[in-house]
């Protein structure tokens, strides 16, 4: 996650300079004329808004090919990290409840732990290419340190789970937190239920799509 830059501003100790002339009246125009720096977008509070509002709108008149979260007769694979456990451990409940909630049962579900986020794409790849599931979800957490592990770690996860899918042509969905500090997870523990309903969606389109090709 890269840090807000603000705008620079002159060094200024709050002691007014008296050996300064009075403005002219063409410095102030000038000043007058200088726009000021647009306020940050609304958002939770921590930051700039990450999102924008609304849904997408199709016009009519076209063929659309839209999938659901269903979890009916769906086999799903779950890849999770076991490094940062207090977290992924909330991820994977919080996937398990959205599997559930979708309906696939727990005979449907395989859950692998894996050392760490670097290993999620590889095991994800692994999963994939059993051909046993409409779907894989990985789940994992990367918290920012003081070293450059942290980009290389995230990085290589996102670049590896897309990989995975593209190459296998399974679904794979990205539920990493890359987090500056652990205690913003609190907030992003629905993470695990989202990358589910990704994973669902996906399999879902994907069995349309075949279903249509194959007539």
């Amino acid at each position: 996650m890269s840090k807000r830059k603000w705008p620079e501003v002159p060094d200024f100790d709050g002691t007014p300079d008296e050996s300064a002339d009075e403005p002219s009246s063409t410095d102030a125009e000038s000043e007058a004329e200088v726009d000021e720096p647009a306020a940050p977008a609304a958002s939770n509070g921590s930051g700039p808004a990450q999102h924008a509002d609304g849904e997408l709108e199709v016009p009519d008149g076209y063929g659309v090919l839209e999938g659901a979260p269903r979890g009916e007769r769906r086999a799903v694979g779950i890849v999770v990290s076991r490094f940062n456990g207090a977290i992924t451990s909330e991820l994977l409940a919080g996937a398990l409840a959205e599997l559930d909630r979708a309906g696939v049962t727990r005979e449907a579900i395989t859950i692998m732990p894996v050392p760490g986020a670097f290993e999620l794409p590889l095991a994800a790849m692994a999963l994939a290419k059993t051909r046993r599931f409409a779907c894989i979800v990985a789940l994992g957490c990367v918290v920012r340190g003081e070293t450059p592990h942290f980009d290389y770690v995230a990085g290589e996860a996102a670049s590896g789970l897309q990989l995975a899918a593209l190459e296998t042509g399974v679904p794979v969905a990205f539920g990493v937190l890359t987090l500056e500090t652990a205690d913003q997870a609190a907030e992003r523990l629905d993470k695990g239920a989202e990358a589910v309903r990704t994973a669902l969606e996906m399999a879902d389109v994907f069995a349309q799509l075949r279903a249509a090709a194959a007539r």
